[in-house]
């Protein structure tokens, strides 16, 4: 149980690949203008990332060390592609919004950091758990830094989502505010900016955290040692 604890924080907070980490900042930063955007890239990015782990898991005491970062990258290359036909297929306007970065999940510093560091040294089950709470916290990340963004360039919410969702979403759009937004914030300064304040936001509140923490432990208080007057020391 501590384990599956311990997984959980570290794929969500403690070990955040976007805000601690810092890695897959290339999609990160270049596709979140929007709600949409974000939440597609994130989706895809969890399969890959989920499936890689299983799979690099299973094979873990079947690959010598020559041929494993190879191995790594031909999994992760076929789940990219299976989750780059089932885009194509069933979201292809999405998926030509996103372009080339469905394909580049495939180099993604995240998905194989995990198969090396985690996968590849763990049994099925935490691998699993693993790929599925790194990918969680990454496509969290991903998903309100493209609400900011959309919310402050365009002044809306959930645009669009149809283009994932299918016609039913098309009533999902909120607009807060008719007059147009600022154009920085879809721009990939904006992108910089956002992530900035987040990764701030969360060392603010990492560092309260461990200031309540400290306060919470008892304090220690030095007993008075004796000192030796007489006989010989030695």
């Amino acid at each position: 149980m501590s384990e599956i604890r311990t997984i959980t924080a570290d794929g969500l907070w403690n070990k955040n690949p976007a805000l601690v980490q810092l890695l897959g900042l290339c999609p990160l930063l270049a596709v979140t203008g929007s709600v949409v955007n974000a939440l597609g890239l994130g989706l895809a990015t969890m399969l890959v990332l989920t499936g890689s782990n299983l799979v690099v898991s299973l094979i873990r005491n079947q690959v010598t060390d020559v041929i494993k970062l190879p191995a790594f990258v031909m999994i992760i290359a076929g789940f990219t592609t299976c989750t780059e036909l089932l885009m194509r297929a069933y979201t292809f306007e999405l998926y030509q919004i996103l372009g080339i970065f469905i394909p580049l999940i495939v180099t993604n510093c995240t998905i194989l950091g995990r198969a090396e560091a985690f996968a590849s040294k763990n049994p099925v089950l935490p691998s699993l758990l693993d790929g599925f709470m790194m990918s969680l916290g990454f496509g969290l990340v991903l998903l309100v830094l493209g609400a900011i963004r959309e919310l402050i360039g365009q002044g809306t919410l959930f645009a669009n989502m149809d283009l994932l969702f299918g016609d039913n979403a098309a009533g999902w759009k909120l607009s807060l505010f008719e007059d147009r937004g600022l154009l920085i914030a879809v721009l990939p300064p904006g992108a910089f900016l956002v992530t900035g304040f987040l990764i701030a936001g969360k060392n603010i509140i990492d560092r309260r955290i461990e200031d309540v923490r400290k306060a919470a432990q008892p304090e220690v208080v030095a007993g008075s040692k004796r000192v030796r007057t007489t006989g010989k020391i030695s």
